[in-house]
């Protein structure tokens, strides 16, 4: 499957904000996203001079920081679309929902990979299993009751114990249940929209698919 594989600080300084492509070095200094929104230059000769952007120019823009905050392709993404607009609730929430029930989205957030990038490398490797049967597929949808949890044959690995540390003090999320000790997440439920911290404004997503 096609993936970008340029400079991926461009993507956060495009989309005005920090979107953690790049594990620790995005709570550092180093990182060229800081400030406010307004005070981060777009790359290119011209970033500094944002121009006041159209509705459509609004909406499109959402739509692609919430597409590239978690890794997905635009044909995917309007699948996820697809199915969140059939399910019952509210469909801007239901779109963010299914893309936090990615596998590779709970490894991220379990903190079991610095980066949602490294995080679908990882799952695409092998190195997970859920409900003790090895899932390989990122965009695999877990659901209550699911136990996600490092392959035996990985634990002993120095990169998982470095990134296990690195991540102690990171807060985890309310509807996982992680085990740090045994390298393992119990998914409590699905995460609601309070769960969720990306700023972004889902209804804008929810008008452009509505004008297609």
């Amino acid at each position: 499957m096609a993936r970008y594989t340029g400079a991926v600080c461009r993507i956060c300084r495009r989309e005005g904000q920090k979107l953690f492509f790049k594990g620790d070095r995005c709570y550092t200094e180093k990182c060229p996203v800081v400030g406010g929104k307004d005070k981060v230059a777009a790359p290119g000769q011209h970033g500094l001079g944002r121009k006041k952007m159209s509705e459509y120019g609004i909406q499109l823009r959402e739509k692609q920081k919430t597409r590239k905050y978690y890794g997905v392709l635009e044909k995917q993404f309007a699948n996820y679309f697809e199915i969140a607009n059939k399910m019952p609730g509210i469909t801007g929430d239901n779109l963010l929902i299914l893309l936090e029930s990615r596998l590779d989205n709970v490894v991220y957030r379990s903190g079991f990979a610095m980066s949602r990038p490294e995080a679908r490398q990882l799952v695409t490797h092998g190195h997970f299993t859920v409900n003790g049967k090895k899932v390989n597929i990122p965009s695999y949808q877990v659901k209550p009751g699911d136990v996600i949890a490092l392959k035996e044959k990985s634990r002993g690995s120095e990169k998982f114990k470095t990134v296990i540390e690195a991540n102690g003090s990171r807060v985890t999320p309310q509807w996982l249940d992680v085990n740090r000790d045994t390298i393992e997440t119990k998914v409590i439920r699905l995460a609601n929209r309070e769960d969720i911290d990306l700023l972004v404004e889902e209804h804008y997503i929810v008008e452009l698919y509505s004008k297609n």
